[in-house]
Order: C-alpha cells, then sequence, then structure tokens
C-alpha cells in the first residue's frame, strides 16, 4: 500500500510499558512520511499538571476537570503543558509513579480519546500509539498492532533511558502492566484483528520492515 493511499487512516500501535512502541511508532512514521502521537504522553501531560497543582491523582473529579480544560501540546518536538516544556518532567519517577490512576480515570480517558480522534481529523490520520488506540479509541484503523517485549527486555531497556535497578524495574513494569490490564475503562489488550509483534531481540529496522510488509497485504 503507498502512501497516499493511506490518506485519513490511522496505524495505532498498543502494547505494554517498555516493549519499544515509541521507538517503532516513530520510525514507522517516519518511513511512511506520516504524522506520529504518543498518547501516553497525553496522559503523563495531565498527571504532571496534576501533582504540579497539588492535585492528588486518585482524586478523581478534579483531576477530570483540570484535564477538560488543560492546554497541551504533544508533538514529535516536545510536550508543552499550560505553555511550560514538560518533555523530561512527564518522563520522571514521580510522573510514571502517579500516570496509571489518571489513566483510570474514565472521564480523563473520555477527554484525551476526543483529542486524539480530532489530532487524527487534523493531520489525515498518522501512527498513534497506546494502550487501548485500537481497541476504543481506531477499532476501525488501518492497520492494528501489539508491540510486546519480555518484561526483562522492557526493564533493562527502561533502565538504559532513565537509570536505575533492572530488577526493581523490572517489578515495577509488572506492576503497571497488572493495573493497566485490569482497569475496567480501555484495558491494555491486544485489539481484535491486531498482529502482535513481539521485538524481544529485534532492532527497530527490522520491527520496522516486518509492520511494512503487514501494510503491503492490507
Amino acid at each position: 500500500m503507498t502512501v497516499s493511499n493511506m490518506a485519513g487512516r490511522v496505524i495505532a500501535i498498543d502494547g505494554p510499558a517498555g516493549a519499544g512502541k515509541s521507538t517503532v511508532g516513530r520510525a514507522l512514521a517516519h518511513r511512511l512520511s506520516l504524522d506520529y502521537l504518543d498518547t501516553g504522553a497525553m496522559y503523563r501531560a495531565v498527571a504532571f499538571a496534576a501533582l504540579r497543582r497539588g492535585i492528588p491523582v486518585t482524586d478523581h473529579e478534579r483531576v477530570a476537570e483540570l484535564a477538560e480544560a488543560l492546554e497541551m501540546d504533544v508533538s514529535e518536538a516536545g510536550v508543552v503543558v499550560d505553555g511550560q516544556d514538560a518533555t523530561a518532567a512527564i518522563r520522571t519517577r514521580e510522573v510514571t509513579d502517579a500516570v496509571s490512576a489518571v489513566a483510570a480515570n474514565s472521564p480523563v480517558r473520555e477527554e484525551l480519546r476526543a483529542r486524539q480522534r480530532r489530532w487524527a481529523d487534523e493531520h489525515g490520520g498518522g501512527v498513534i500509539e497506546g494502550r487501548d488506540i485500537g481497541s476504543v479509541v481506531f477499532p476501525d484503523a488501518l492497520l492494528k498492532l501489539f508491540v510486546t517485549a519480555s518484561p526483562r527486555t522492557r526493564a533493562e531497556r527502561r533502565v538504559g533511558e532513565i537509570g536505575g535497578d533492572v530488577d526493581e524495574v523490572e517489578s515495577s513494569i509488572a506492576e503497571r502492566d497488572r493495573r493497566d490490564m485490569s482497569r475496567q475503562d480501555g484495558p491494555l489488550r491486544a485489539a481484535d484483528g491486531a498482529y502482535v509483534v513481539d521485538t524481544t531481540g529485534l532492532g527497530v529496522d527490522d520491527v520496522v520492515d516486518h509492520v511494512i510488509s503487514l501494510l503491503d497485504d492490507q
């Protein structure tokens, strides 16, 4: 399938933390000359804003009101929250520990899903990654992927990015998976019709080549 035939279409990438969704998504978007959206950064932006304002992330009503009013810009250039560059701040351990509570907030998910759909409309489709993109946000996506990797591999990748102890990070990832998979609204799972792509032991180019081959079969 040529890029011109993909106008207005979405490639949806879901999967657990540290599986390589962002790396694969960006590389795939560049290969196909499409725009890219990391929806996880949107949830992190809300968590960051709540923490900065002293709003407990477990206060669902106040966090939902914050999400609705929040000015955020998520792009490949970075993340801006209420005019402040939060690109690095949303990746801190504090935000990472808080984001699952934000992601389990149904009104927040409803607001951010609406923003994600508007983004796709404005950008004429694109590569969009997160936890429920193919299963909930874009169930009719042109291509749906569930990108995963072994827990140990994911922990080693995360430590390579932000440091820390591999065993501790692996335990944290397992707990994050448990929370993401058990939430009632948009739980982490492979969408119907999604291709499962295990990135364990594979390079980025290998994964992107595989995804391109799947597109060619559409």
